[in-house]
């Protein structure tokens, strides 16, 4: 069992590694991290366009302020299905889900892929539940299989593991450096968890924890899916090109404006200028020999008009990608019923197939481990959707799909 773990992570990694480096250039253009060079980074389109996409997906799919899910059981299974939606809901709002729901958001739109953990908070606590979203660096997944890597200091693998031993060749550098970090891979494959440290050798005397899980907490969603491939891709990714091709057009720009503000000059080399003495600033005077041209302008083709022709395209594609230019509602003139009904028709076939896989891949796996976890504290009555209660999805973009329905119906 645990060689074929083992042959199931390292595969899981290999098809992962084509990934890592497309997330690398996307997380650089759409949402740089602190310790990245943003010196580079010279057009902004990209960074706003995809904030506000995930923003408009926070408010579409689980708006804080508004149901958006809703259990409905048959006429004797209704009033537990009405309770059963007020602990889940009071839960969820009372949780940190809406905090970090949108950090998924933003991975969902840039990588195409994110991941939500959800856990158990102790008895006690204002809610049963805690999230937190899992950066997809840390997440390789197989087909009915998730593999987490992280990082513990020493110290705390050994308060947290006490019947782990260390091997020999690792145990006197914990001696000697306590707050090293150990390598801590979770996996779950099916319902069967299975923890250990990857330092070497076979996993069979490094698992420090095993059990079972009834429902999966690892909540694995996908933006869009190309047949064969385990990892979505988002919009970034697909304005990719663009994205590159308009930071680097910006930066010509900036480097032209520079030579147009400061020139290109030339003098002759005749002893008496020193060229590392001269200071292009307003009043300065420059000493010439006589007879001699001095320093003189150099023409340049600062003129860089078609640039921004070029620029103009670009942004309009990435915004067109990323759905800037259709999520809006807000225009220049005041729209009529029918344009707002006509753009929402729009939205929605644009992210029809999304919202489709969102609810199959998040919605229904939330639903179920809330329930779960809220029918094994005794909150509630076991209740199984599909089973006992229908799940009824209200979110706006639901409301805005059942209208384009009915728009159509009467069509």
């Amino acid at each position: 069992m645990q060689k074929n773990l083992q042959n199931l992570y390292k595969r899981a990694l290999d098809m992962r590694t084509p990934w890592t480096a497309r997330w690398d250039a996307a997380r650089r253009y759409a949402m740089p991290s602190a310790d990245e060079d943003v010196a580079t980074l010279f057009d902004s389109t990209a960074m706003d366009a995809s904030d506000n996409l995930a923003a408009s997906i926070y408010t579409l799919l689980t708006p804080p302020e508004s149901m958006w899910l809703q259990l409905v059981g048959e006429s004797e299974l209704s009033q537990n299905a009405e309770f059963a939606t007020a602990a889940l809901r009071a839960n969820l709002n009372d949780s940190n889900f809406y905090t970090t729901i949108h950090q998924c958001y933003m991975d969902l739109v840039v990588l195409g892929t994110a991941c939500l953990f959800m856990s158990e908070n102790p008895i006690g606590a204002s809610s049963a539940f805690n999230f937190k979203a899992i950066p997809m660096d840390d997440i390789a997944i197989l087909p009915n299989a998730v593999f987490h890597t992280t990082s513990m200091p020493a110290r705390e693998v050994m308060e947290k593991y006490p019947t782990w031993t260390p091997p020999a060749n690792l145990r006197d550098m914990i001696k000697r450096e306590p707050d090293m970090p150990l390598k801590l891979v979770q996996s779950l494959v099916g319902t069967e968890f299975t923890a250990w440290l990857d330092v070497g050798g076979d996993i069979e005397n490094n698992i420090v924890a095993t059990g079972t899980f009834e429902t999966n907490p690892y909540i694995i969603f996908r933006w869009s899916l190309a047949s064969g491939e385990l990892y979505g891709r988002g919009p970034v990714l697909r304005a990719l090109p663009d994205i590159k091709t308009a930071n680097k057009v910006v930066e010509l720009v900036l480097k032209n404006a520079t030579i147009a503000v400061s020139g290109i000059w030339q003098a002759d080399d005749d002893g008496v200028i020193n060229l590392q003495n001269i200071n292009l600033t307003p009043g300065a005077i420059i000493p010439k020999a006589v007879g001699s041209s001095g320093l003189t302008p150099l023409s340049s083709g600062a003129n860089f008009d078609v640039s921004q022709l070029i620029l103009k395209d670009l942004r309009e594609r990435i915004r067109h990608t990323l759905l800037a230019d259709r999520l809006g509602l807000l225009s220049d003139k005041e729209m009529t019923a029918t344009e707002i009904l006509a753009r929402n028709a729009d939205m929605m076939r644009i992210l029809g197939a999304t919202y489709g896989r969102l609810l199959h891949e998040f919605i229904r796996p939330l639903c179920d481990r809330g329930l779960q976890i809220l029918s094994r504290r005794g909150v509630i009555a076991p209740i199984k959707l599909n089973g006992d209660a229908e799940l009824k999805y209200v979110a706006p973009i639901a409301k805005m799909t059942a209208m384009e329905t009915l728009i159509g119906g009467e069509l």
